[in-house]
Protein backbone atom coordinates (compact mmCIF):
# COMPACT_ATOMS: atom_id res chain seq x y z
CA UNK A 1 0.00 0.00 0.00
CA UNK A 2 1.02 3.78 -1.09
CA UNK A 3 1.32 6.02 1.60
CA UNK A 4 -1.58 8.92 1.04
CA UNK A 5 1.21 11.56 2.70
CA UNK A 6 4.46 12.30 1.40
CA UNK A 7 6.32 12.69 4.96
CA UNK A 8 10.13 13.16 5.62
CA UNK A 9 12.18 12.61 8.37
CA UNK A 10 11.10 15.87 10.32
CA UNK A 11 7.51 14.57 9.70
CA UNK A 12 8.27 11.42 11.19
CA UNK A 13 9.77 12.92 14.45
CA UNK A 14 7.01 15.02 14.70
CA UNK A 15 4.30 12.09 14.62
CA UNK A 16 6.95 10.24 17.08
CA UNK A 17 6.71 13.26 19.60
CA UNK A 18 3.63 13.80 19.46
CA UNK A 19 2.04 10.56 20.31
CA UNK A 20 4.42 10.55 23.07
CA UNK A 21 3.25 13.83 24.40
CA UNK A 22 0.04 15.12 22.80
CA UNK A 23 0.34 18.43 24.91
CA UNK A 24 3.32 19.53 24.10
CA UNK A 25 3.82 23.11 22.88
CA UNK A 26 4.64 23.98 19.55
CA UNK A 27 8.30 25.32 21.51
CA UNK A 28 8.45 22.12 23.10
CA UNK A 29 8.01 19.81 19.69
CA UNK A 30 10.48 21.96 17.41
CA UNK A 31 13.15 21.85 20.07
CA UNK A 32 13.04 18.12 20.54
CA UNK A 33 12.71 17.33 16.70
CA UNK A 34 15.24 20.06 16.04
CA UNK A 35 13.52 22.29 14.03
CA UNK A 36 12.66 25.70 14.43
CA UNK A 37 9.23 26.72 15.20
CA UNK A 38 7.51 28.02 12.17
CA UNK A 39 8.58 25.29 10.02
CA UNK A 40 7.83 23.14 12.87
CA UNK A 41 3.87 24.39 13.24
CA UNK A 42 3.54 24.81 9.27
CA UNK A 43 4.20 20.73 9.38
CA UNK A 44 2.37 20.39 12.30
CA UNK A 45 -0.53 21.77 10.48
CA UNK A 46 -0.13 20.54 7.89
CA UNK A 47 -0.38 16.83 8.95
CA UNK A 48 -3.39 17.77 10.91
CA UNK A 49 -4.88 19.24 7.41
CA UNK A 50 -4.43 16.12 5.75
CA UNK A 51 -5.60 14.16 8.49
CA UNK A 52 -2.42 12.24 9.20
CA UNK A 53 -2.82 13.87 12.60
CA UNK A 54 -7.17 12.65 13.39
CA UNK A 55 -6.92 14.53 16.92
CA UNK A 56 -5.50 14.34 20.05
CA UNK A 57 -7.07 12.11 23.29
CA UNK A 58 -6.60 12.39 26.95
CA UNK A 59 -5.51 8.80 28.10
CA UNK A 60 -7.63 7.61 31.05
CA UNK A 61 -6.42 5.47 33.93
CA UNK A 62 -9.47 3.36 34.27
CA UNK A 63 -8.14 1.44 37.01
CA UNK A 64 -8.70 5.30 39.14
CA UNK A 65 -12.29 5.61 37.91
CA UNK A 66 -13.34 1.83 39.61
CA UNK A 67 -13.62 -1.61 38.91
CA UNK A 68 -14.14 -2.31 34.93
CA UNK A 69 -13.06 -5.54 32.67
CA UNK A 70 -11.56 -5.87 29.13
CA UNK A 71 -13.21 -8.20 26.93
CA UNK A 72 -11.79 -9.42 23.20
CA UNK A 73 -15.30 -11.01 21.67
CA UNK A 74 -14.34 -13.24 18.78
CA UNK A 75 -17.61 -12.35 16.64
CA UNK A 76 -19.02 -14.77 13.63
CA UNK A 77 -22.27 -13.78 11.31
CA UNK A 78 -24.32 -15.74 9.54
CA UNK A 79 -24.19 -14.01 6.20
CA UNK A 80 -21.57 -11.99 4.08
CA UNK A 81 -22.88 -9.41 1.98
CA UNK A 82 -21.91 -6.24 2.10
CA UNK A 83 -25.48 -5.37 3.80
CA UNK A 84 -25.22 -7.75 6.27
CA UNK A 85 -21.39 -6.33 7.51
CA UNK A 86 -23.04 -2.81 7.35
CA UNK A 87 -25.68 -3.95 9.68
CA UNK A 88 -23.55 -6.00 11.98
CA UNK A 89 -21.16 -2.65 12.45
CA UNK A 90 -23.99 -0.36 12.66
CA UNK A 91 -25.59 -2.54 15.34
CA UNK A 92 -22.16 -2.74 17.80
CA UNK A 93 -21.77 0.93 17.16
CA UNK A 94 -24.76 1.62 19.42
CA UNK A 95 -22.93 0.56 22.25
CA UNK A 96 -20.16 2.68 23.55
CA UNK A 97 -18.26 0.06 26.05
CA UNK A 98 -17.59 -1.04 22.40
CA UNK A 99 -14.46 0.85 22.06
CA UNK A 100 -12.73 -1.46 19.35
CA UNK A 101 -14.50 -3.28 16.22
CA UNK A 102 -12.12 -4.95 13.79
CA UNK A 103 -13.35 -6.96 11.10
CA UNK A 104 -10.78 -9.88 10.42
CA UNK A 105 -9.88 -12.79 7.82
CA UNK A 106 -9.62 -16.29 9.48
CA UNK A 107 -12.04 -17.81 11.44
CA UNK A 108 -14.16 -15.53 12.69
CA UNK A 109 -15.15 -12.60 11.38
CA UNK A 110 -14.80 -9.43 13.90
CA UNK A 111 -12.70 -9.06 16.89
CA UNK A 112 -14.53 -6.76 19.38
CA UNK A 113 -12.61 -5.19 22.45
CA UNK A 114 -14.95 -4.17 25.00
CA UNK A 115 -14.52 -2.45 28.20
CA UNK A 116 -17.72 -2.77 30.92
CA UNK A 117 -18.21 -2.27 34.52
CA UNK A 118 -18.15 -5.54 35.08
CA UNK A 119 -18.70 -9.69 34.07
CA UNK A 120 -22.42 -9.56 34.15
CA UNK A 121 -22.43 -5.92 32.34
CA UNK A 122 -20.50 -7.63 29.55
CA UNK A 123 -22.81 -10.12 29.70
CA UNK A 124 -25.88 -8.65 29.38
CA UNK A 125 -23.92 -6.70 26.62
CA UNK A 126 -24.02 -9.69 24.32
CA UNK A 127 -27.01 -10.94 25.50
CA UNK A 128 -28.62 -7.47 23.76
CA UNK A 129 -26.57 -7.81 20.62
CA UNK A 130 -28.03 -11.51 20.22
CA UNK A 131 -31.24 -9.84 20.67
CA UNK A 132 -30.63 -6.94 18.33
CA UNK A 133 -30.39 -9.59 15.72
CA UNK A 134 -28.12 -7.77 13.97
CA UNK A 135 -26.46 -10.98 12.15
CA UNK A 136 -24.04 -12.68 15.27
CA UNK A 137 -24.16 -16.44 14.11
CA UNK A 138 -21.76 -17.10 16.97
CA UNK A 139 -18.81 -15.43 19.55
CA UNK A 140 -15.90 -16.93 21.92
CA UNK A 141 -14.43 -14.19 24.08
CA UNK A 142 -11.48 -13.69 26.24
CA UNK A 143 -11.60 -11.90 29.63
CA UNK A 144 -7.94 -9.55 29.87
CA UNK A 145 -6.29 -10.81 33.40
CA UNK A 146 -3.82 -8.43 32.60
CA UNK A 147 -1.69 -6.04 30.49
CA UNK A 148 2.11 -6.45 29.82
CA UNK A 149 2.42 -4.51 27.23
CA UNK A 150 1.08 -0.97 26.72
CA UNK A 151 2.25 0.73 23.62
CA UNK A 152 -0.10 3.20 22.73
CA UNK A 153 1.77 4.72 19.67
CA UNK A 154 2.85 2.91 15.99
CA UNK A 155 5.80 1.93 15.02
CA UNK A 156 5.99 5.02 12.35
CA UNK A 157 9.95 4.06 11.73
CA UNK A 158 9.11 0.93 10.58
CA UNK A 159 6.24 1.92 8.67
CA UNK A 160 7.38 4.84 6.68
CA UNK A 161 10.93 3.40 6.03
CA UNK A 162 9.53 -0.33 5.60
CA UNK A 163 12.63 -1.53 7.85
CA UNK A 164 12.37 -3.64 10.69
CA UNK A 165 13.08 -2.39 14.10
CA UNK A 166 14.98 -5.32 15.52
CA UNK A 167 18.14 -4.56 12.44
Amino acid sequence: MRPTASLDLFDIKILLHLQREGRCSNVDLSAAIGLSESPCLLRTKRLQDTAVIRGYRAEVALEKLGSHVVVFSEVTISSHRPRDFRKFEAGVGKYQEIVECYNVSGGYDYLLKIVAPSITWFQALMDRLLDDEIGIEKFASRIVLREPLDRRGYPLNTIATGKPSWD
